[in-house]
């Protein structure tokens, strides 16, 4: 397992949804829920999935909706150091 701190997992998620969403990283608020960026269940499933990749561990694809925004699931991840039980 890869332990990532809260700022590199927050830098992930702005970066990789800034890419798929082709707007600049400056305009991702992690306050922000991932249904506000156009993120659906199907791509849920995939960012869940490289996410996993880039931390190493397994994550659930419905963690999305228990942790909704970057900030949420950033902080979840970082506390939790690849447990992710409720």
């Amino acid at each position: 397992m890869k332990n990532k701190n809260l700022e590199a997992i927050q830098a992930w998620f702005i970066s990789y949804i800034a890419d798929l969403l082709e707007i600049e990283p400056a305009q991702i608020d992690i306050h922000k829920s991932f249904d506000s960026y156009g993120l659906d269940s199907v791509s849920a499933i995939t960012v869940v999935g490289d996410l996993e990749d880039w931390l190493g561990f397994s994550i659930p694809s419905e963690i999305v909706y228990k942790y909704p925004s970057i900030e949420a699931l950033s902080q979840h991840l970082a506390q939790n150091n690849g447990s992710t039980d409720p």
